[in-house]
């Protein structure tokens, strides 16, 4: 089959984690998949675990407005024209009470997390409207944007904002018959759990993630969630049995969970 023929999904952040599994997942369900990331390597990597040469790379830096029309545009030219999902993956951690959270990593995150997201979303809409109905933009969101978590306001701040992106452009892009909807994950087994929250500490996000015994989930959930929410028609989708218990509560025991969060001191990612 050529990739003229297949459904085609740009993924940024497709280097590693979550966005790599969603690539491995699209791309078995017969799938022309794109990656975008600053992260060649990863990229080679993500390409040679799929194997059967309809992958397309390109470097991106999410940040930047005008990378994304000719990723974009590049994407759509290999897969024959067309560009039926792009998954607005691509995101970084940090954590720390606010005091210790520098100005270049609060805004680094706020302009990968946020910015990204946005410029994504606007630079896909044109190739989104021509493959409507049916065409989708999939959001990576987070448990943290479910509930403030303590120690991580910024990251929290961005995912409370992707979550909002998700639900304004549900409603914008209503008219044109594309699909708009969100992951929210809790912690999952990705190389993002083996990061720093912030440059003051040397402890990993995962072993502060063990350390408060929550369940950490395997990212191939996520790619699963992926595949539901572009065939779906649901708005948020919470993954891992954490973010679960983070919605349900949030909705039915609001006290409970703010005490809860009062309680925890410790900073923690997605």
């Amino acid at each position: 089959m050529s990739g003229e023929t297949k459904k085609a999904i740009f993924i940024s952040g497709g280097g590693s984690g979550i966005g790599r599994a969603i690539a491995q997942k699209f791309a078995a369900e017969g799938w022309f998949v794109g990656l975008g990331d600053i992260d060649a390597a990863g990229m080679a990597e993500t390409e040679k675990l799929i194997g059967n040469g309809f992958t397309f790379s390109h470097r991106l830096d999410v940040r930047d407005r005008e990378a994304w029309d000719v990723a974009l545009g590049s994407f759509a030219m290999a897969a024959g024209g067309r560009i039926d999902v792009l998954a607005n993956n691509a995101g970084i951690p940090i954590g720390g009470s606010l005091s210790e959270n520098s100005v270049d990593e609060i805004e680094r995150c706020l302009d990968i997390n946020l910015k990204g997201v946005l410029f994504g979303a606007q630079a896909a809409l044109p190739f989104l409207q021509k493959t409507a109905p049916g065409s989708c933009l999939l959001n990576t969101a987070s448990a943290a944007g479910i509930y403030g978590t303590g120690g991580a306001s910024v990251y929290s701040a961005t995912k409370f904002g992707v979550r909002g992106i998700t639900e304004s452009l549900d409603a914008e892009w209503a008219e044109f018959g594309i699909t708009v909807a969100d992951l929210c994950p809790s912690f999952i087994d990705t190389p993002l759990l083996e990061h720093n929250p912030n440059a003051k500490t040397n402890e990993s996000v995962r072993s502060r993630v063990q350390e408060a015994g929550l369940e950490i989930t395997p990212v191939e959930e996520v790619a699963e969630a992926a595949w539901k929410a572009v065939h779906g028609k649901d708005l948020h989708y919470v993954v891992g049995k954490t973010a679960k218990k983070i919605n349900f509560a949030r909705r039915w025991m609001p006290a409970t969970v703010r005490k809860q969060a009062r309680g925890m001191s410790r900073p923690l990612g997605r």
